[in-house]
C-alpha cells in the first residue's frame, strides 16, 4: 500500500511541476503527457526527465 501511495504522491507532485512549466515557460519546451509516454515511457521518472529537460531548455533560452 505504501508503494502505491508513494507513486500517487509522485504523480501529484509531477503534475504541479508540469502546471508551473506550462504556465511560465515558452510554448513547445514541454511535450504533452501523451508525447512523454511515447518519447520517454510511462513511469514517473520519465515525466520527471521531460520536465527537467523543459526547465533546462527554458534556462538556456533565457541565457542567450
Amino acid at each position: 500500500m505504501e508503494a502505491h501511495d508513494n507513486t500517487q504522491n509522485a504523480w501529484a507532485a509531477l503534475k504541479l511541476v508540469r502546471m508551473a512549466i506550462e504556465e511560465t515557460c515558452p510554448a513547445g519546451v514541454l511535450p504533452s503527457e501523451d508525447a512523454v509516454l511515447l518519447l520517454y515511457g510511462p513511469e514517473p521518472v520519465h515525466e520527471g526527465e521531460a520536465l527537467a529537460k523543459a526547465i533546462i531548455e527554458t534556462v538556456e533560452k533565457l541565457n542567450r
